[in-house]
């Protein structure tokens, strides 16, 4: 196959980024590797607007959300090189289990426990608690009682994640999932847990790429709705 051509005259003049897109890509369909290496890797993911470490935590929570497992291996390497550690990414894919379904979270954890063994992560680099949620009080309807008792009154209040973090990947849940009526209130929560609007907005940026652009133009306008509110 011919070695592709930039997609147009500006490009040429680019410095070349790094290649991130595996052979396979480069060699089946080049322009998705142009694509990978000079625009998601070269230039979304070196944006000043978010740190790294957030683009991780909104990478990941995608993917858990969207059960792609075959991404996630490459995912959680990039996310604990980037400071995110081993206890936080447990308490991402426990989090997830509650915003993406206990599906998407039980796919994520084999996927989550071989990059721990590849990089001799033992369970004494894991800090993890149990759940503290209070027994049942046997009355009102059950949604109701569960979300008070364990996602308001348990998960929301765990260490294993700062309520600024914990936010970022409920957002990215949403996002991904297309929760448009959820996604308002957890925004709202995200600016009060000090999520900024330039962050914010540069999660939808960054989450294009990976939840695709219309799901990401459709929550653009909530994203600005909630910033300015």
């Amino acid at each position: 196959m011919s070695k592709p051509q930039a997609p147009n005259a500006a490009a040429t003049a680019r410095v070349p980024a790094a290649r991130v897109a595996p052979d396979l890509i480069h060699n089946a369909t080049p322009g998705l590797g142009w694509y990978t290496d000079e625009i998601l890797f070269g230039e979304s993911w070196e944006r000043p607007q978010l740190s790294k470490r957030d683009r991780s935590f909104l990478t990941v929570s995608a993917l858990i959300a969207y059960s792609f497992t075959k991404q996630m291996t490459g995912h959680f390497n990039r996310a604990l090189n980037h400071g995110i550690t081993p206890t936080e990414i447990v308490e991402v894919v426990t989090h997830m289990a509650f915003f993406a379904g206990w599906p998407c979270a039980m796919s994520a954890v084999s996927v989550m426990q071989e990059v721990f063994t590849a990089r001799g992560i033992g369970p004494d680099q894991v800090h993890h608690s149990l759940g503290t949620a209070p027994p049942p009080s046997g009355s009102g309807p059950a949604f109701e009682e569960f979300t008070s008792r364990v996602i308001d009154g348990d998960i929301w209040q765990r260490k294993e994640l700062s309520p600024r973090d914990r936010s970022l990947v409920t957002i990215a849940c949403c996002m991904a999932q297309g929760t448009l009526g959820e996604l308002p209130a957890q925004l709202k929560r995200g600016v009060q847990n000090g999520l900024r609007e330039v962050e914010l907005l540069e999660a939808v940026a960054h989450l294009a790429f990976y939840i695709g652009w219309p799901r990401a133009n459709a929550v653009r306008d909530l994203v600005v709705a909630a910033v300015k509110s």
